[in-house]
């Protein structure tokens, strides 16, 4: 069906549907609907085109699922957009509201629920890092945890993201196991609030907020290791060129994931000159090399030398476990933390997500670096997803225009190392497996088509 929504111009009705909010902290200064309206959609030139002038009417805060309910209430009552905002991190538009009404700000709700040997159950905008110091005091951590553990929200995570730091070890947010529980308010009139768990967690697993606001998540825990962190250095032997010495990263990176009597946190490659973008780890590397980056599990030091020796590499830097939140830390040097500090050195910088399974994934690397040339900047994330190890992140490219960035996607579809499209707000392109269960849900619970509406291709 069609909803027609109502906006503040239609002044009576929208004194109505405010007086409905009352008790509930509201932004109006214009400024901060600006700022609280966008996300890291900056990342992509084409979001940025598209998306860089919208904005809400509104911004929502509620400090309980009480608020929540009264808000979604109103939302149904008056046929207003609402899309859900955490901490803005969001890379494809997820949190930005592409028709206006409100924008229901979460971070509020910080209340940690309980936290337990092996689980935790949190309100939406509790931040990683908050959780992970908690978690850390009674010997457990996060087993996937954003790189933008600092300001992300744990609603956030999960209905935004899909991996991070641990996925080495335990996949993406999709892999059975790694979410718990999710209590979920829809927009149906009138609005019920669920508990979804076990498979059910996938109607709204990296849903975007399409069809439900999660008001709490319940997660695993692992017990916590003494993370130690390193950078492998591969700098061009005498003789050599400086992709054969890509290349010997690349495999070192491939056989480190391998390795499972090294137990790893992150595992990030990152090909010269991407280290040049990195102010405080640039000092550390050597001129024209290119690195691997590892947080691992520190009583394997030895073993973690030897690997990299074995591949021509060295260790350039290293930071004992003992000094765990300390920065720098190689939490925020990789996945899409990686293509925002090429972009603060370099505004023509944008990035393609490539997918490289250990089978053939080398050769793909190889054969990318050689047709592009300096155009393209290999970067991405060892995984292991479902059991098997893949590399896949966002490639850095330098962007000349529009056209030349789909010929690139293009090229590497036919390939067949393309990832998600990282340059698209549709839910359809970006994630290319979007769940079916995901676009049924958004039917159920969101029957007039209020949240964060034009983001999907599901007609209602």
């Amino acid at each position: 069906m069609t909803t027609t929504f109502l906006t503040p111009q239609q002044t009576s009705a929208w004194q109505a549907f405010l007086a409905q909010l009352q008790g509930i902290p509201l932004i109006t200064d214009e400024a901060q609907i600006a700022r609280l309206s966008q996300d890291w959609h900056s990342l992509s030139p084409v979001l940025s085109r598209q998306l860089s002038d919208k904005r809400g009417d509104l911004i929502v805060c509620p400090g309980h699922e009480a608020e929540v309910v009264q808000v979604a209430q109103a939302c149904v009552a008056h046929r207003v957009p609402l899309t859900i905002r955490g901490g803005g991190m969001a890379n494809y538009g997820q949190s930005v509201p592409l028709q206006g009404g409100i924008v229901l700000d979460m971070s509020r709700m910080q209340q940690i629920c309980w936290l337990k040997p092996g689980s935790a159950r949190v309100e939406a905008g509790v931040r990683p890092l908050a959780l992970e110091k908690q978690a850390r005091d009674m010997g457990w951590e996060l087993r996937l945890i954003p790189s933008t553990f600092r300001t992300a929200t744990m609603a956030g995570f999960i209905a935004g993201g899909s991996g991070g730091v641990g996925s080495i070890a335990f996949g993406g947010l999709r892999a059975r196991g790694n979410v718990l529980g999710v209590r979920v308010v829809t927009l149906e009139d009138p609005p019920r609030v669920l508990e979804l768990r076990g498979d059910e967690i996938q109607k709204v697993n990296h849903g975007w907020g399409l069809n439900g606001i999660l008001t709490e998540v319940e997660i695993p825990l692992a017990p916590a290791s003494p993370w130690a962190e390193a950078i492998l250095a591969f700098r061009p032997e005498p003789g050599e060129t400086p992709q054969q010495a890509l290349m010997r990263a690349v495999r070192c990176g491939y056989a480190l994931a391998a390795s499972d009597g090294i137990p790893k946190r992150l595992l990030s490659l990152q090909a010269w000159p991407i280290p040049t973008y990195f102010p405080a780890l640039r000092p550390l590397v050597p001129e024209g090399s290119h690195c691997v980056q590892v947080i691992y599990f520190e009583p394997n030091h030895e073993a973690l030398a030897d690997l990299a020796q074995e591949y021509g590499g060295s260790l350039c830097w290293q930071k004992p476990a003992g000094e765990v939140g300390r920065s720098p830390t190689l939490m925020e040097y990789c996945f899409n933390h990686t293509v925002l500090h090429a972009r603060a050195a370099d505004p023509g910088i944008t990035a393609i997500q490539g997918k490289f399974p250990a089978q053939g994934g080398p050769e793909m690397v190889e054969h990318l670096v050689e047709h592009f040339g300096d155009e393209l900047m290999m970067h991405f994330e060892y995984n292991r997803i479902n059991g098997t190890i893949t590399g896949g992140s966002g490639h850095l490219v330098r962007f000349s225009s529009e056209e030349r960035l789909q010929e690139m996607m293009r090229y590497e579809k036919e390939l067949g190392c393309l990832g998600p499209n990282v340059h698209s707000y549709l839910i359809e392109e970006v994630g290319r497996n979007t769940p079916q269960l995901i676009l049924d849900f958004k039917r159920e619970g969101d029957p007039y088509g209020l949240l964060n509406p034009g983001k999907t291709r599901c007609l209602l």
